[in-house]
């Protein structure tokens, strides 16, 4: 028979291993950031003046990743040299759309030459998206680019505004876009500023497209709605978002901020700073 000395004694380490195995579970799902990128858009007016300088500046703050948008009149040997001297990755690049449908070959050639794992169609124009069926051609033209980046191994994608998100001819242009391209050729990166500035939930927008989204641009708004604001100031709650990465497919994440209101490495910084803490 148990007395009661036993029966407590058991109790509490009862007790005691039940915490503990709740702490190991809470500690498990408790993920970080292991990797850090910024897109190279947020730095351009400071690359123009001191490409190398400015890629040293972005790799002292902590960032591990880089993502492009144009070279500086740089040749690949020579990205790749300033990159291996400052210990980044550059895993991904924007491409224009023009260059998609008039240099895929050579923009392929490039990638390779860098090294990106990924390359994103970044924008189009007003002028290229005043009708339902602009976004029928581009979606071809998107196909067409996934297709050829998929051949040399590397994925491709399409980066969201809010105008994707805005009723045209009485459809959404990106219900459009992800409905007429393939989902094994053609990724998005998902602008969780651009989606949030079109009142799209971004939850819901993961939910009905898993494995579709490769990348977030980890972009924050500020509290009056109204304009940028660096990571972890604004209003945007990243940590639900982030807790769904897995879901949506994402491998990277890319801080974007495209106007600072100063040094745009301080601004940066402050982003980086936030989200190497945050858990999700």
């Amino acid at each position: 028979m148990m007395n009661r000395r036993t029966f407590l004694h058991r109790a509490a380490i009862g007790g005691t291993g039940l915490w503990l195995a709740h702490q190991s579970m809470t500690e498990a799902h408790a993920r970080k950031l292991s990797k850090i990128g910024v897109q190279l858009y947020t730095l351009r007016n400071d690359l123009q003046k001191d490409f190398e300088g400015t890629i040293a500046k972005v790799a002292a703050v902590g960032y591990h990743q880089v993502e492009f948008a144009g070279y500086y009149n740089r040749t690949p040997q020579q990205v790749k040299d300033v990159l291996m001297k400052n210990k980044l990755e550059a895993p991904s690049s924007h491409v224009a759309i023009k260059e998609l449908r008039e240099n895929l070959s050579q923009a392929v050639e490039t990638a390779q030459a860098v090294g990106h794992k990924l390359v994103v169609c970044p924008f189009l124009m007003p002028q290229e998206r005043k009708t339902i069926d602009d976004y029928k051609a581009h979606a071809a033209t998107l196909n067409k680019a996934g297709e050829a980046f998929k051949k040399v191994g590397i994925e491709f994608g399409y980066h969201n505004h809010d105008f994707e998100f805005t009723e045209l001819e009485g459809k959404l242009p990106m219900d459009l876009l992800l409905a007429e391209t393939d989902a094994k050729l053609v990724k998005l990166e998902l602008d969780l500023y651009w989606i949030t500035a079109a009142k799209h939930d971004p939850l819901a927008f993961i939910a009905k497209n898993p494995g579709r989204i490769v990348a977030f641009h980890v972009k924050d708004m500020d509290k009056n709605k109204t304009f940028f604001t660096e990571v972890g100031r604004g209003r945007i709650d990243f940590k639900p978002i982030f807790a769904k990465s897995k879901q949506a497919g994402v491998k990277y994440f890319i801080v974007e901020q495209d106007q600072c209101p100063g040094n745009p490495v301080d601004s940066i910084k402050i982003s980086f700073d936030y989200l190497k803490t945050l858990e999700f």
